[in-house]
């Protein structure tokens, strides 16, 4: 597992997460982005030694005594209530993902050993889906971001995932570790920020999966955007919006982006590009897909005229 460098130069291992030390965190880094007049609170006079609320302010706010706030906030809180957790969420006015991972910390799986969680796999319906959206760019992501199956189109406007090793077939990999990724996103650093906020969310979900603790570790140790992102604890599910790439073969791109959950299948989504019909966006993209399924028949003609490696004819 890749370490996180320290001010010598040195590195040393990623912590694991702790719900212990997640909840309270989190708590802060909320508590710090919030004034007392932002929940009608008034101001009182002199400087304030921390930013934000004070703990005693939110636990006011949530009907809770500032002694088991401060318990929740350091990890010592147990059994909390689902009407606990709902007046934090009011106070400090959270989305609904953040009080989705506020409760998954507060109430963290049990920590005993596990054996290792099976590989995801994609139904082959679903890989056949992708497939008959010859002109929409879709791929299926899964846990800790990564990418399990795909079609065409993606490759042709996303990158080629199938020359990648499977472990680097991931969606924050690619955009913190990829220069052409960079180079892709024209607003690079909103979905640097999006990714964080996915993995955050599945951290709190998972947090005794090893494998996304290295991945956590890895991001952590090469790239210093990933790690400024990660202190922010913010926190988002994946859903729907309008993208700006930069392709190298079709110039700039406007595409609406969609995720569709699938429900048979925990932890898999599927991603989805269009652009509007009509539009330059519209043309480029089919022009792109056009252009990689003769790429992809050349290559098959080729490989079939040649006897495969290791057997004879």
């Amino acid at each position: 597992m890749h370490g996180v460098p320290t001010t010598d130069g040195t590195t040393q291992p990623p912590a694991e997460p702790d719900p212990r030390t997640g909840i309270g965190e989190f708590l802060r880094s909320r508590r710090a982005r919030l004034r007392p007049r932002d929940v009608g609170l008034p101001e009182q006079g002199g400087l304030r030694r921390v930013p934000g609320l004070r703990r005693e302010e939110l636990a006011r706010l949530a009907g809770v005594s500032v002694a088991y706030y401060i318990r929740l906030e350091q990890g010592r809180g147990h059994n909390v209530s689902a009407a606990v957790l709902d007046a934090l969420g009011d106070a400090l006015r959270l989305t609904p993902a953040e009080r989705d991972h506020l409760t998954h910390l507060a109430r963290p799986v049990s920590r005993r050993i596990r054996p290792a969680a099976r590989p995801q796999r994609v139904r082959p319906a679903v890989q056949q889906l992708l497939d008959a959206m010859e002109q929409v760019p879709a791929y299926v992501i899964g846990r800790r971001l990564d990418i399990l199956a795909w079609n065409r189109p993606a490759r042709a406007l996303l990158g080629d995932f199938a020359a990648l090793p499977r472990e680097e077939r991931n969606l924050a990999r690619q955009v913190f570790l990829d220069p052409a990724a960079r180079a892709l996103y024209e607003n690079w650093d909103a979905k640097a920020a999006d990714v964080v906020g996915y993995l955050r969310r599945d951290a709190g979900r998972h947090p005794d999966d090893p494998a996304l603790a290295g991945l956590i570790g890895r991001l952590s140790c090469d790239s210093p955007e990933f790690r400024r992102l990660w202190a922010a604890h913010e926190v988002q599910d994946k859903g729907f919006g309008v993208k700006v790439l930069r392709h190298p073969r079709a110039g700039r791109l406007t595409l609406a982006c969609e995720t569709l959950t699938l429900p048979a299948d925990p932890g898999q989504q599927v991603i989805t590009y269009h652009a509007e019909p009509g539009s330059r966006s519209a043309e480029a993209l089919r022009l792109l897909a056009s252009a990689q399924e003769k790429t992809t028949e050349r290559s098959l003609s080729s490989s079939e005229a040649r006897p495969p490696l290791g057997r004879s004819v």
